[in-house]
C-alpha cells in the first residue's frame, strides 16, 4: 500500500539517529551487550529542584489546555533568561513555546519557505535540518566545511553559496555533531556577509549553549543589524537532561512568531502544562544548578579524544562545545575489516555495531560522508569500554 503514501512521507529520510538507536534496542533486547553512543541524551536525571517544581504544578492541578504559544510566565522566564544569558530583549509576542526545539523548527520552515525557496546548510549540521526544509518545500543547499577549520563556515563560504534564491540559513552552535562554537568575532564575520542580503532569515539553533567549555556563549541575534531578521531556538532537553519533557522555545521577529502560533494552533496546540510549569523554574534559576553536568562533559571529552588518538585511522579535532566527538574515519574506505569491505561511513557505523558492539552515527546524515558521530552522553565506564572495542575491531581484524 506504499502507492498510497503521499510523496512527501516516501522522500522523507528516516533521523538516522532516532534508527541506529532502534536498532541498538533490538540488539540489546536479543541479548547482545550494545554500547549506546548514538543519541544525544544527557545520562543525568533531572535535577531535584525542577522535579519538585513539576511535582508542585500537579498538586496546585494544572492540567488543562495550555496556551498554543506558551503560559504567559513561561514566557516572562524565556524572556529573562535571553536578557540575563544573551543580552537579548524580547517581548512576550516575540516568544512562543513549542512541544520540543524540533518542532519550533519545523514550525519555521513551514511559515518561511515556499516551494523552490533554498536553506543554506554549513556541513556538518544536524540530521533534522534537511529533511524539515524539504518537507516545507525547500531546497538544502550544503555547505561543505573542514575539520582542518575546527568545521566553520567561513565568510567566503557563506557568500559563494549564495543565490537570489536563498531563503534561510540554520546553523547550531555549539554545533551537533562537530561540537564547533562560533566566536562572537567569527559570528561577525558572518553577519557582514548576510547584511548584504536582507531576504535571508537566519535561524540560529542555541540549544546546547550552556554546554560550552571555553567561555561566554555568543549568539548573532545580539548584533543590532541581525536581531530583526534572527530567529533563535533553544530549550531545555540538553543542559538540563530534559529531553522528554519536550519543550523547545523561539525569540524573534513578531511576524515569524505569529505565523508559527498560527501553525502549531493547527498541529499540536500548546505544549504539555507540567512541563510547562517546571520549565519556568529551569529557566529562572542560575546556570549555576547545572554546571556539575558541564564539568561532567568536559571531564569526559578529554577522556574521549585521549583515547581516540590511540584508534588508528582516527582523525578528530577538540570540539568546544556540545557532547560529540565527530572523527574522520575514511582513511578506512576501500579496506576489509573482518570480511566486511567499508565504502562508507554508513558501512563503518554498522561494522561497529556488528563487530564492537557500539552505536554510533554514520556522518553521512549529517552532511560529511568522511565522519561518525560519537556521543560521549555516557558514563566514563561505557566511554573507556567502547573506545577499547572499537580500537579492538579496527585492529584485530
Amino acid at each position: 500500500m506504499n502507492n498510497q503514501l503521499s510523496n512527501r512521507v516516501n522522500q522523507m529520510a528516516t533521523s538516522a539517529t532516532l534508527a541506529m538507536a532502534a536498532k541498538a534496542r533490538e540488539l540489546r533486547e536479543s541479548g547482545k551487550d550494545i554500547i549506546g553512543l548514538s543519541l544525544g541524551e544527557p545520562d543525568f536525571t533531572v535535577p531535584e529542584f525542577i522535579k519538585e517544581a513539576a511535582k508542585d504544578a500537579i498538586t496546585q492541578d494544572y492540567h488543562s489546555y495550555t496556551p498554543v504559544d506558551g503560559y504567559g510566565e513561561l514566557k516572562q522566564a524565556i524572556i529573562t533568561k535571553f536578557n540575563r544569558d544573551n543580552g537579548l530583549t524580547y517581548e512576550p509576542s516575540q516568544i512562543v513555546v513549542s512541544n520540543g526545539a524540533k518542532q519550533t523548527l519545523s514550525n519555521l520552515a513551514m511559515v518561511l519557505l515556499n516551494p523552490g525557496d533554498e536553506v543554506l546548510l554549513p556541513a556538518p549540521y544536524w540530521v533534522s535540518y534537511s529533511d524539515i526544509s524539504k518537507v516545507a518545500g525547500g531546497v538544502p543547499v550544503v555547505i561543505k566545511t573542514s575539520i582542518d577549520n575546527d568545521f566553520k563556515v567561513t565568510p567566503a563560504e557563506l557568500e559563494a553559496a549564495i543565490t537570489p534564491k536563498t531563503k534561510m540559513l540554520i546553523y547550531s552552535s555549539p554545533c551537533n555533531p562537530s561540537g564547533s562554537v562560533y566566536s562572537k568575532e567569527e559570528l561577525r564575520g558572518l553577519a557582514d556577509v548576510l547584511a548584504k542580503y536582507p531576504q535571508i532569515i537566519i535561524v540560529s539553533d542555541e540549544i546546547y549553549e550552556h554546554i560550552n567549555f571555553v567561555g561566554g556563549h555568543a549568539s548573532i541575534a545580539s548584533f543590532d543589524d541581525m536581531y530583526d531578521r534572527t530567529v533563535v531556538v533553544n530549550g531545555i532537553s540538553k543542559a538540563f537532561s530534559m529531553t522528554g519533557w519536550r519543550i523547545g522555545y523561539m525569540g524573534g521577529p513578531s511576524w515569524i512568531a505569529r505565523a508559527c502560533n498560527k501553525m502549531q494552533g493547527q498541529v499540536t496546540s500548546g505544549a504539555n502544562c507540567i512541563a510547562q510549569r517546571a520549565t519556568i523554574t529551569a529557566l529562572t534559576n542560575s546556570p549555576e544548578r547545572i554546571k556539575f553536568m558541564i564539568d561532567a562533559f568536559k571531564e569526559r571529552r578529554q577522556i574521549i579524544l585521549g583515547l581516540i588518538k590511540d584508534i588508528p585511522g582516527f582523525i578528530a579535532n577538540e570540539p568546544e562545545g556540545a557532547f560529540y566527538v565527530f572523527p574522520d574515519i575514511s582513511s578506512y574506505f576501500g579496506k576489509t575489516l573482518n570480511g566486511v569491505t567499508i565504502n562508507s561511513a554508513s558501512d563503518f557505523s554498522l561494522y561497529l555495531l556488528e563487530y564492537a558492539n557500539v552505536a554510533t552515527v554514520t556522518g553521512e546524515a549529517f552532511g560529511d560522508p568522511n565522519c561518525i558521530r560519537i556521543s560521549y552522553a555516557a558514563s566514563t565506564e561505557d566511554i573507556i569500554e567502547a573506545m577499547k572495542r572499537i580500537k579492538n575491531a579496527v585492529i584485530s581484524s
